[in-house]
């Protein structure tokens, strides 16, 4: 477990956080049960124990922090033993619609999904282990509790029943259910051991924090620098499939003298993201202008912009793919550590999919220095609808 391994000031900064945060709840509801978003959740764990905010990640993951991943959730406690979402396949419907007819095939399959996106994420973020950190909501306190974030034992399912719009079904660890219009698995939590947080509801929210920004005469910050950040496709975006002698298959592309070696690979950069962000990535220099490139395991690699060309009506000459210097670092991190290809074989959307993952994000720190992240499936197709 998590929490029991923190140190005593620490977790006393949490809990007094979770109570300031609870306290406000008259803001958003009028319930004598403390609300608490779970952004504002992910947010005050990380801040508390300095944790990494994983949320933005698109994993399994919330919060990491010395190798263990922390699924933080927070729920209405209810009878203390409820259902709650843990995993969304809406991208892979068409993958596993066709196996409904038979229950079994089908909650089989999105068991593996499920224990591949878990497994994926460990190897991302080098993580060992993995809990889920509950806060559960009931009158006047805060419930917190842990368990284990484990894989489904597929070996074990067993009672699978089919009601309505739902599977549930067991294996022999904990109680699931998915849910067939929502494409979403849901496991059963029961609150049990925790550590009971009680919150004092302000009557009136409102006039207390108008009182602490008269008091202090605070004013809020304008112009607040934002990190820059674009998403690129792990594919083609001209025709949704990884290309077999390009981008993440660039080691099985023809014309070279020499031959290839297995692990070369660039992340391809469509024209589109120049033409939104036209100075987001460096232009290509004699010298080929290397940057920063930090990954999810906080490795920094060397990167730079690849398969030049020019702007049209400029010459400013950018890149059509991202790669790092040896070009081997960004393939063996893909590749061998996140897709687990044998060597030799081609890299397939289907692959990407079946983790949860088509796109990353890149985030521009400075000139010098970035940061890369995976993001789900469609992310890159959004990205861009936002901003043309």
């Amino acid at each position: 477990m998590f929490l029991q391994n923190q140190h005593k000031d620490n977790i006393n900064e949490y809990y007094n956080l979770l109570k300031i945060v609870g306290s406000l709840s008259n803001l958003f509801t009028d319930s004598n049960t403390p609300y608490l978003y779970y952004r504002a959740a992910e947010n005050i764990f990380c801040k508390a124990f300095e944790a990494d905010n994983l949320s933005r990640s698109d994993c399994s993951a919330d919060a990491s922090k010395n190798s263990i991943g922390i699924g933080l959730k927070t729920f209405l406690n209810n009878n203390g033993n409820t259902l709650q979402k843990i995993a969304e396949f809406n991208r892979d419907r068409n993958d596993y619609a066709q196996l409904i007819k038979d229950p079994k095939q089908f909650i089989n399959h999105i068991s593996e999904l499920r224990n591949k996106r878990l497994e994926s994420t460990k190897v991302i973020h080098s993580i060992d282990n993995l809990v889920y950190h509950c806060v559960s909501r009931d009158r006047n306190r805060f419930l917190i509790y842990e368990e284990k974030m484990q894989l489904i034992d597929i070996k074990n399912i067993s009672n699978i029943k089919v009601k309505n719009n739902a599977l549930s079904f067991n294996d022999k660890l904990h109680e699931y259910s998915f849910n067939l219009s929502k494409s979403t698995l849901f496991k059963r939590f029961s609150t049990q051991n925790f550590t009971e947080i009680k919150v004092d509801i302000l009557d009136d929210p409102y006039e207390t924090l108008k009182e602490i920004f008269e008091k202090y005469k605070l004013e809020f910050i304008k112009d607040k620098a934002k990190i820059e950040s674009v998403i690129l496709p792990l594919y083609s975006s001209k025709t949704h499939e990884v290309e077999s002698k390009s981008g993440l298959n660039q080691w099985n592309a023809n014309g070279e003298k020499r031959k290839r070696k297995p692990d070369q690979i660039y992340i391809p950069v469509p024209a589109d993201i120049h033409k939104l962000f036209p100075h987001f990535f460096p232009e290509i220099t004699i010298d080929k202008t290397h940057f920063n490139l930090k990954l999810p395991n906080d490795k920094i690699v060397k990167a730079s912009m690849c398969q030049g060309y020019c702007l049209p009506g400029t010459k400013i000459n950018k890149g059509k793919g991202l790669m790092s210097n040896p070009n081997k670092d960004l393939g063996q991190w893909v590749l061998q550590e996140i897709l687990k290809v044998p060597e030799g074989k081609l890299v397939t959307y289907e692959m990407l999919a079946e983790i949860g993952i088509d796109s990353v994000e890149i985030r521009k720190i400075d000139i010098n220095n970035y940061e890369i992240d995976f993001k789900k499936l469609g992310s890159y197709e959004e990205f861009i609808l936002q901003n043309e």
